[in-house]
Order: structure tokens, then C-alpha cells, then sequence
């Protein structure tokens, strides 16, 4: 009875070393993976982090390069002025990129906004109480109006926001019969729609209301988005709409709510845009839709929705802002900082396309 047992023994021995030979080389690749997987993993379920190293190492770089000079309070707050406009539309942007859409009239809102404020004060006399708030309900409007043609018509955002971007614009301008109101006049008569110009000094920084109001403005999405039902809708309708409606989610009075928010905050914007040219112009910001959608793209939101940080859009326009500042510093043509911010924003799209792998 014992020859069988010593028969099968070396077969067994075979399949014993087959088994330990692949769990050692399972345990080798899970060794050499699991740095990148997990640094992967983090980036996924920290979407705003690879902006945030993106801005430490380029305030390192440009700190190094010019010392003093670049890290100074005034050049510091600087950066954050040139960006408040840019950071204030790149929050209603990032709300419709998080449903996997995108909104070209943004820019065209701000200042059709900015426009109604001061021809209501100027044309009509109403006081800067009312006409500012006339400005508001324009940039809803415009906002609703995309939302409806994007849930309600099924129209694909693309072509919704591009033509009621030409729209905007058009009515602009035959609006304001082209005309700017000039600054002196908003001082003497409606000072209130300059109220973002003014500034608050602390030490050597120089912090604008505008600047203000873009962070708290970032701060109240940051917690709308991550601690209210009506953050996670967002998320929700932007990763799958389909398993969002069948899991009770309105998506269409979302993507509603959400272009409608976002005509809301253009009107913000094109309120701050008076305070930091300090006239109202037909022909500003011109390229705030641009902008926009580039702080969003490098504060790493994924363009097919559902993913990503309002504090990446922040981010991302502080980046934009340290590289025009820096390389002006330097001395350098001014098509480099286009160059760069080119590289940028394909590098932040390769880098999302990897991250989102991640998921799988």
C-alpha cells in the first residue's frame, strides 16, 4: 500500500514548487506595483492634489529663480488679484464640468451681466441697490435658459453654450451701443458697483473684496459640494446620469439648477469684474471662458464628469497666475506663458486619464 503514496510523491512535489513559484512572482509584481497603485489611488480619491504639487513646485521654482523679489506680500497677493475674475467663473465651469458638460457662454454672461448693471444705473437712474440685482436675474436667466435646452431638449452642452454664447455677445454689444462707462462717473454716481475694486491692506499684502469673494465663494461650493444631498446629485448626475435617475435623482431639474447657479455666479463675476477695471466695458473678458476652463482642467476635473475638487479649479487658476507673474518677473516674451499653459493643460488631461484608471 505504500508504493502508490511514493509513486505520486514527486507529482505532488511538482505542483507544490509550481505553486510557491507563482505566488513568489504574484508577490513581486504586487511589490513593484503597489508605490505606483497607491500614489494612483491617492491622486483618484484626492483629485485636487496633483494641482496643489503642480503650484508648491512652481512657487519653488520661481521662488528660486527670483528670490525676494517673487516671494514678497505684494507680489504674492498679486497673483491672487489677477486670478479672482478668472476664479469666481472658473466656480460656475467647474459646476457644469462635473455633469460632463462645458459652458462656453460664461465670459459672455460676466459682462452681459456687468453691462445690465450699469445701464440700469446710468440709462434708467435706478439706484446701484436695484440695478445690481437686475444684473443677477440676467445672468439666471441666461443660465436657465441653457439648462433647459440641455435637459429638457437633450441638446449637447457643447452647442447649447456656443451658440447662446454668440448670442450673449451679440446682445451685448447692441445693448451697451458699445459704449463703456467710464470709472470717474461710477465713482460719483453709483460707487456700489466698484464695492470688489476696494481693498483691504494687511502689512505689505493687498487683498481686494474680489479676492475675498472668490474664496469664500470657493469655500461655500467646496462644502455644498461634499456635504449636502445636492453636492452628491452633482457628482452623481456627472458619473452616470442613467444609475442617478434610477436611483431617485432628478437629472433634469439638476442640470437645470446647476446652469442656473452658474448664470448666478457669471453675475458675481461681472460684478467684480466692474470693481477691477473699475468701468463697465462691453469688450472685458473677453477670454474669461478660456480662462475658466483651463483653471478647471489643470485643477485636474475630469472632463467627463463626476470627478474632481472645486479647490482644483483654485488651484489651477493660481497656477495660470504664478506662471504669468514669474516669467513677467524674468523678463521673458509673454508667448511663453501661452506655451506653457499649453503644456499644462494636455499634461492635466494625460494625468487624468491615467488617474481615472485607478477606478477600474
Amino acid at each position: 500500500m505504500s508504493e502508490p503514496t511514493t509513486a505520486a510523491q514527486p507529482h505532488h512535489d511538482y505542483e507544490k514548487v509550481l505553486k510557491d513559484s507563482a505566488r513568489d512572482v504574484a508577490s513581486f509584481d504586487t511589490a513593484d506595483k503597489s508605490t505606483v497603485q497607491k500614489f494612483r489611488h491617492f491622486l483618484h480619491s484626492s483629485p485636487s492634489a496633483v494641482s496643489l504639487i503642480v503650484l508648491v513646485v512652481s512657487l519653488a521654482i520661481f521662488g528660486a529663480l527670483l528670490g525676494g523679489k517673487f516671494f514678497s506680500a505684494f507680489s504674492l497677493t498679486l497673483i491672487l488679484q489677477q486670478v479672482a475674475i478668472t476664479g469666481i467663473v472658473g466656480a460656475a465651469q467647474t459646476l457644469v464640468i462635473m455633469t460632463a458638460g462645458i459652458d462656453l457662454s460664461v465670459g459672455a454672461i460676466m459682462v452681459l451681466s456687468s453691462v445690465v448693471m450699469g445701464q440700469f444705473a446710468f440709462r434708467y437712474g435706478m439706484p446701484a441697490e436695484l440695478s445690481i440685482p437686475c444684473g443677477f436675474i440676467c445672468g439666471a436667466l441666461c443660465g436657465f435658459i441653457n439648462g433647459v435646452l440641455v435637459a429638457r431638449m437633450k441638446l449637447p452642452p457643447f452647442i447649447v453654450t456656443l451658440g447662446m454664447w454668440q448670442i450673449v455677445l451679440a446682445a451685448n454689444f447692441l445693448y451697451s451701443a458699445n459704449e463703456t462707462i467710464r470709472a470717474q462717473e461710477i465713482e460719483t454716481t453709483a460707487p456700489l458697483l466698484q464695492f470688489f475694486g476696494q481693498n483691504l491692506r494687511l502689512g505689505g499684502a493687498v487683498l481686494t473684496y474680489g479676492v475675498i469673494a472668490m474664496v469664500l465663494l470657493v469655500a461655500l461650493l467646496w462644502y455644498v459640494l461634499n456635504h449636502t444631498a445636492w453636492g452628491r446629485h452633482v457628482y452623481a448626475v456627472g458619473d452616470d446620469p442613467e444609475a442617478a435617475e434610477l436611483s431617485g435623482v432628478n437629472v433634469k431639474r439638476m442640470l437645470i439648477s446647476i446652469y442656473t447657479i452658474g448664470g448666478v455666479i457669471c453675475a458675481l463675476a461681472g460684478w467684480a469684474l466692474i470693481g477691477r477695471i473699475g468701468s463697465v466695458s462691453p469688450t472685458a473678458g473677453q477670454f474669461a471662458n478660456i480662462e475658466s476652463i483651463t483653471a478647471v482642467v489643470i485643477g485636474g476635473i475630469s472632463l467627463f464628469g463626476g470627478r474632481g475638487s472645486i479647490l482644483g479649479m483654485m488651484f489651477g487658476a493660481l497656477i495660470v497666475g504664478v506662471f504669468s507673474l514669474g516669467l513677467r518677473l524674468l523678463g521673458t516674451d509673454v508667448q511663453w506663458t501661452y506655451l506653457l499653459i499649453g503644456v499644462l493643460i494636455i499634461l492635466a488631461v494625460a494625468a487624468d486619464q491615467w488617474i481615472r484608471k485607478a477606478a477600474g
